[in-house]
């Protein structure tokens, strides 16, 4: 079984937010967030960032995720986080950024990364 699977059968229908437009070099990734009941947070996505991620960045007051990068770069993928997951994700206090690959759909890699929930 892999992530992306177990991470939906953990998902108790709670729904997902999908993000796809990138800024330059990670224009073109698929990146999708899933976050279950136990406020557990998963981020799948099909390419490596061009830099290494430092730690992610949830707004609850524009419900948007930024990915911040070692050098302080931000990385937006311009979709909005469904509202419907900021009650689970506001408690959330790391997100397993797992790479998948996109032929077999099966992880590459993954680590935990920090999140900071925050208003504007």
């Amino acid at each position: 079984m892999n992530l992306q699977n177990m991470a939906q059968m953990t998902e108790n229908n709670t729904p997902h937010a999908p993000y796809n437009e990138g800024t330059h070099p990670d224009m073109n990734m698929k990146v999708e967030l899933y976050v279950n009941d136990r406020a557990e947070a998963f981020v799948f996505h099909d390419k490596p960032f061009a830099k290494p991620l430092a730690w992610l960045e949830y707004d609850l007051d524009e419900d948007k995720m930024d990915f911040v990068m070692d050098d302080g770069d931000l990385r937006n993928f311009g979709i909005p986080v469904d509202p419907k997951l900021k009650k689970y994700l506001q408690n959330s206090f790391q997100v397993l950024m797992v790479q998948m690959d996109e032929e077999t759909g099966e992880p590459i890699e993954g680590d935990y990364f920090p999140i900071v929930i925050h208003r504007a």
